[in-house]
């Protein structure tokens, strides 16, 4: 499928917004992805960083490094357009594939059997399909390394809890709509907790900091409580 051409609008002093859908498609998000690595293999020297996100594309620039007579909204709108019509990099060619073990038992797992009869699934299977769907990262956005990953099996397709929870262990594994997310730290969520995951989502200290990036192919692995027990030891 080929992009519309998007609303484009300046996002504060330094940025610009290209919106191309106002709801969660796939597709258009997968355009998203490549459009946003054609950006970057220009190496544009006064666009400081690209940001795809659901819908939509932000483009931050470096006012210090903006010599162009026009405005920096005309300039990346120019930029979009020749990308646009031009053939796009392969969303083959700029996935990875990063596994995550996750334990789906009770204690790390609050919402899971409550899920699972919510979808009329056993919990065997709920935790099957989980891991068994072709997951894909969309954006990484909210909090720091924090994945919106699409592709959740429709019969897990439960909505947001009716409450939020104030505190969310980091590591927790979470499912809302068509969509999971592994929070990167202890923060608040409203998403339903069908398990954790050991690994470090973000890692100042690492290069890069976040475990994963949009684009990114994601593989749930079901593990045991003893496996994620050592795989939390040796990450410490």
């Amino acid at each position: 499928m080929a992009l519309p051409l998007p609303r484009i609008v300046a996002l504060g002093d330094a940025a610009v917004l290209a919106d191309f859908s106002d709801t969660l498609d796939l597709a258009v998000n997968a355009k998203i992805q490549q459009l946003a690595e054609a950006i970057r293999r220009r190496k544009v020297a006064w666009i400081s960083d690209i940001v795809p996100a659901l819908g939509s594309l932000a483009l931050h620039f470096d006012p210090e490094r903006y010599e162009l007579a026009v405005p920096p909204i005309e300039a990346a709108t120019a930029l979009i357009k020749d990308c646009l019509s031009r053939k796009l990099p392969g969303l083959e060619d700029l996935a990875r594939t990063v596994v995550v073990p996750v334990c789906y038992e009770t204690a790390l797992a609050l919402d899971l059997a409550e899920v699972a009869e919510r979808c009329k699934l056993s919990v065997e299977e709920a935790i099957r399909r989980h891991c068994a769907s072709p997951h894909r990262v969309l954006m990484v956005g909210f909090a720091p390394g924090h994945p919106y990953i699409g592709g959740l099996d429709e019969k897990l397709a439960v909505p947001r809890r009716t409450t939020p929870r104030p505190s969310v262990t980091a590591g927790s594994v979470a499912i809302a709509n068509a969509q999971s997310v592994v929070y990167p730290f202890t923060i608040s969520g409203g998403w339903s907790i069908i398990g954790r995951t050991p690994l470090r989502i973000f890692d100042a200290g690492r290069e890069p900091p976040a475990l994963m990036a949009p684009g990114d192919c994601v593989q749930f692995e079901a593990i045991t409580r003893a496996r994620f027990d050592e795989l939390a030891a040796g990450s410490k």
